[in-house]
Formats: structure tokens, sequence, C-alpha cells
């Protein structure tokens, strides 16, 4: 597990949290990021343009990448994880650099969007979205030499984001949040299809792909979401986040607070940090009777990027459940069942949501609100879970690990790790 202080960058043992080592950079680190090996890390220092990358098997070794005067705001790994794809500022190029044979290759005219580079999960692939004379443009390289494979022009006004499918057969393409509009097209450049849900009002914010590459999912601004298939590409169904759940069949989990049950006087305390835990307000979930009427937020209708419609929706590992945040009702997770299409559970809690991430190995969804707990919700329950620590530690995200055993709990300043002990199979 890697973790930055500053100019430091400190490599710890997942299990134990031990400090396996400490490596010094030139300046205050503000990106990192593991190789798809874990055998390289890269750190980002975007002030002084330089990338400065770590052997975890040959701690002496090191390498220093400096872009110099073009600068730097974006770096990252290929997925062979032996070439590193630093982006410009002003967004003028890409500079290609092999840790191999420290040879370099530019792509020029990278747009500035929030998701431009995309790669195929088979590594084998990467989609850039360009921008040049005033036009979008798409460009498809093989990563094993970085040789153009194909470069096409998309029907956008003003391309935002591009994401393949699972399956790397299909690149999903979608416009800005003032026109909705999304392409889906194949690996040899062709378009399969254009999805429009409605005209004259803002558009798309957020979508994902199943990871059976069945089904795309596309929140908007209408506080809908969308399911296209992926035979057609027609919609399927859609599902609204109304502020008022009134279907007897839809379970809504609300979350409670509930005063500390523990006669103090008897206690001794082995540490200050269980007491503290222990002090604090403990939560809760009851079952709530329909219907139930979600805090609904209206937004600031003359302000940019309103608090309005999908923000996050994320998948299940195993196809069957699909999460969803409505940006303003901020306190509820709505999870539906994708077998059926059907809304099967609300959870709502007191605070509003900052994060939620799904167990990568089974459905089991964690979410924090910014306070010291974290939530679990799986098919069989779910639970409010107080995190022992002195002082007042804000979870404003998390991160699964890829074995499913524990979850990192990130505030401002510090980390926590939270490990689940495994159901051991009768």
């Amino acid at each position: 597990m890697a973790s930055c202080v500053q100019y430091r960058l400190i490599i710890r043992d997942v299990n134990t949290l031990q400090i396996l080592q400490l490596y010094t950079c030139l300046d205050q680190i503000q990106y990192i990021e593991w190789s798809s090996d874990s055998l390289f890390i890269l750190c980002a220092m975007y002030k002084r343009g330089i990338v400065q990358v770590w052997s975890l098997e040959q701690p002496d070794w090191h390498c220093k990448i400096d872009e110099g005067s073009a600068g730097l705001v974006a770096s990252c790994w290929s997925p062979d994880g032996r070439h590193i794809l630093n982006t410009t500022e002003f967004h003028l190029r890409i500079t290609v650099w092999s840790l191999c044979t420290k040879s370099v290759s530019y792509i020029k005219y990278p747009k500035a969007c929030q998701q431009g580079i995309a790669f195929t999960k088979d590594g084998r692939y990467m989609a850039l979205a360009e921008r040049r004379d005033c036009k979008d443009f798409i460009s498809l390289f093989v990563c094993s030499d970085w040789q153009l494979l194909r470069h096409f022009d998309t029907e956008t006004q003003d391309l935002f984001g591009i994401e393949w499918a699972p399956n790397g057969c299909v690149l999903a393409v979608w416009d800005t949040c003032l026109e909705y509009k999304i392409l889906l097209y194949s690996l040899d450049g062709r378009l399969l299809s254009t999805y429009r849900a409605y005209e004259w009002s803002l558009g798309i914010k957020s979508i994902a792909w199943s990871p059976s590459s069945q089904f795309l999912a596309i929140g908007s601004y209408d506080e809908k979401v969308r399911i296209l298939n992926h035979v057609t590409w027609k919609k399927i169904t859609e599902f609204e986040h109304p502020a008022t759940i009134t279907n007897p069949k839809t379970i809504v989990y609300k979350e409670v607070e509930k005063s500390p049950s523990v006669e103090t006087e008897r206690l001794s305390f082995p540490r200050r940090a269980l007491a503290s835990s222990l002090f604090s307000t403990q939560s809760k979930y009851d079952i709530s009777q329909v219907p139930v009427s979600l805090q609904y937020v209206k937004p600031i209708a003359d302000r940019a990027n309103p608090k309005i419609g999908i923000g996050m929706l994320a998948f299940s590992p195993d196809n069957c459940f699909l999460a969803t945040k409505n940006d303003n009702i901020p306190n509820a997770v709505w999870i539906w069942d994708i077998q059926k299409l059907k809304l099967f559970v609300v959870l709502e809690q007191l605070g509003a949501i900052q994060s939620f991430q799904w167990d990568p190995r089974q459905p089991r969804l964690a979410i924090c609100t910014g306070n010291s707990k974290v939530y679990l919700w799986s098919p069989a329950g779910c639970v409010s879970v107080q995190v022992p620590m002195e002082g007042d530690f804000q979870i404003l995200s998390l991160c699964w690990h890829s074995s499913g055993d524990s979850v990192a709990l990130l505030s401002k300043d510090n980390f926590c790790v939270c490990y689940l002990e495994r159901e051991e199979v009768k």
C-alpha cells in the first residue's frame, strides 16, 4: 500500500501496515500510481513538471522524467507497466516514455476533457480524444508499439469523455452536458449507434458499463438512469429517482442515531481511541414503512454545475445490482436489481453521501458520508461501523483491496484500513 506525505513516498505491507520502503522525492508529490504488475510506482510533481519512478524490487534503481518548459498536468501508466504517458501544459501533446528502451514518442492534440484517455481492459488498445481545427477526433493506438490503428472524427459538439466496454469491443463517447448525446464506436472506428434521450436541456452527467458489457447505464441531469442493451443499443428501461418512495416492495433502510449504551463508570479503557469511539454517537439502521419522503435539496438554478441529477453510478461485480446517487437527494443511495430491472433498496443516511464503492469480489457496497463511520450493504442487510480512532476522523473516500478482504478509509489528513473477516463456508 502506497501513501505520500509531502515529498515522501511510504510503502506499507497491507496486512500489518508495517513500513517496507521510504522514498524521498524532489518536491511535494501531487499524484501517485502503481504499475499494473506492482513492481514500479510513479510520483508526479506537476508544479515542477517532473515524474519520479521507483522500483520495489531494486530500491536503489530510480528514474526521473523532466518535461522541462512544456510543463505537466497529468501522468499515468500504460497497461504494460513499462511506459509512462505525460500530458503537457495546455494539452499540447502527450509524451510516451519507455522505461525499457528509454525511447520517447509524441502524440499531438490531446483534448482537455475530464476523461480523454481510455485503455481496453486487456491492455492492447488505447483510445485518445483529440481536438484539432475546432473538431473532435478519436485516435486508436496499439499499446505494444504505439502505432496508430484508426483515426476518425466524432459527431460531437464538445466531447466530454470516452470509456471502453470491459470486453474492449465498443467505445462509448459522450458529449458535453449541454447536449444529451452518446455515440458507440467499434474497434475499427465504425459508428454503431447514437443515443439521444432528449434535447434542449442539460444532458449526461455520468456513465457506467456493466462488468459483462451487456448494459450501459447513463445518468443524466433529469434525475434518471437509462439502461441501453448491447444488441440494439436501444433503451430497455429507465430508473427514476423520486423524492417519495411508494412501492411497498422496496426496502428503505433509514440511519438513526442511538446514544452509547455503555455503563461508563465500570469501564477501564486500555486505549483512548477505543474510548472516544464508544462515546461518539452510534448509529444503526431501521426499516422504514413506505411511503417514505427523502430529503430533497432544491438546486440553485443560476449557478454552474447545479447539484441535480445522477452524479454517481456503479455496477456490482456480479452484474446483479446498480448503485446510484441523485445529487439533489444527497443523503440517499439507490440500489437497483438488474435482473428484475426494479428498485431493490434505498439507504437513507443522516449525512450527504461522499463516496461509495463495490467490493470487487461480491455484491457488497461500502459507503461513507464524511463522518467517522463506514456503512456496508449486502443483500443480507446493512450495518454502520464506527472507526475506533482518536479525534475527528471524517471519511471522505474509500478504496477496496482487490481481494475484498479490506478497505482503506481516507480522511483529509489520515487514512486507516478496515479489515473484514471472511465468512467460513460451512
